[in-house]
């Protein structure tokens, strides 16, 4: 059994707690703080366990030709990819005011810290838990720093191998036993056969004392609840006001209706998945009392015949006698009155049953 701990404060994952899910606001806020905030308080409505964001101190998550690069694209919020960037990159104290609101609502507040300046920060603020973005998960020195902090975990695995992923897991394991492995495919927006959800059953297998989860950039619900079915602890969807703002990320993320049904899908199918112990519910008992069959005579079966499987028919009987599958415990005991043809056989007219 995958180990469980507190992810949040109060909120346990692992095990057969809940699935924690994670409504990945990143950076579909368009740079203004008050859709930010419109965008917490819509995953707390809909039923999100925490509301993401994603921290960059820019100037160490990129050199300076990167930041200098022309980007004029239908997605630019600037005429180089450093003007876009600034554009979305919010302040820390822009930060702190986010997470002063989150707590407001009731709902917690962090973010893939996408550099090692960007994790200083997010652990000066108390973030419950660092998210670990794909594209750090093989940034080992980065990986050995944060997991130091001591905080949990949540690694996203896109792009990597599992070679990697082995590597990561001890790496991280190493300094801190908290922390979450999630399947991911690093593009936007994903195609059904690239999701590839039969890894998180081999990262169960590979990784079974830690929990597994599922990071997706599909279209819909469906293959995530699928990833809860299979075991995912933790899901993380993108989440948008509107899918058609600029931006790569908002045609992969959920609108508030489709993010409110994954939530109650995700109930639905933890409630259905139960406790894995095969016996007859109690809501089935007026079904087998209507139709379940017992152990009828197939002939008239004098008191004290030995009984043999010839004498012997499964029915649906009234009253209801032996179960059906007992009937091969019968065969070699005796009857201790007579029973008619047709007649249930019940436990109290057979000897040593």
């Amino acid at each position: 059994m995958p180990s469980t701990f507190e992810l949040c404060p109060g909120r346990m994952i692992g095990g057969d707690r809940p699935c924690f899910v994670i409504a990945e606001i990143g950076q579909n806020h368009q740079g203004d703080i008050e859709i930010a905030k419109k965008m917490i308080k819509m995953a707390k409505d809909c039923g999100a366990d925490c509301a993401k964001f994603q921290k960059s101190e820019l100037q160490y998550k990129f050199n300076k030709r990167a930041l200098e690069r022309p980007y004029k694209t239908k997605n630019s919020w600037g005429e180089t990819y450093g003007e876009h960037k600034r554009h979305l990159e919010f302040s820390h104290e822009q930060y702190r005011e986010l997470q002063k609101y989150a707590k407001e609502v009731g709902i917690f507040l962090t973010a893939s810290g996408m550099d090692e300046m960007a994790i200083e920060f997010l652990h000066e603020i108390n973030v419950p838990f660092f998210k670990v973005a794909s594209a750090d998960a093989n940034n080992f020195p980065y990986l050995e720093k944060a997991a130091k902090k001591g905080r949990p975990m949540v690694i996203s695995s896109g792009m990597q191998s599992i070679e990697t992923m082995r590597q990561v897991y001890k790496t991280v394991k190493e300094h801190n036993q908290n922390f979450v492995i999630l399947q991911c495919t690093s593009t936007y927006p994903l195609e059904p056969q690239d999701v590839n959800l039969r890894v998180i059953t081999e990262y169960q297998k590979e990784f079974p004392d830690i929990p597994i989860g599922y990071s997706g950039h599909e279209s819909g619900i469906s293959i995530s609840v699928a990833a809860v079915a299979l075991g995912a602890k933790v899901i993380e969807r993108h989440v948008t006001l509107d899918k058609t703002w600029r931006g790569s990320d908002h045609a992969a993320s959920l609108e508030p209706a489709e993010l409110a049904e994954l939530i109650r899908s995700i109930r639905l199918v933890e409630l259905a998945l139960g406790c894995g112990l095969k016996k007859r519910l109690p809501c089935e008992e007026s079904f087998h009392r209507k139709l379940g069959k017992s152990v009828v005579a197939k002939v008239t079966i004098p008191k004290g015949t030995v009984l043999s499987l010839d004498m012997l028919a499964v029915k649906v009987a009234e009253p209801i006698g032996v179960d059906a599958e007992d009937i091969f415990r019968l065969v070699g005991k005796s009857v201790n009155e007579d029973v008619s043809e047709d007649e249930t056989i019940t436990q109290q007219v057979v000897n040593g049953l």
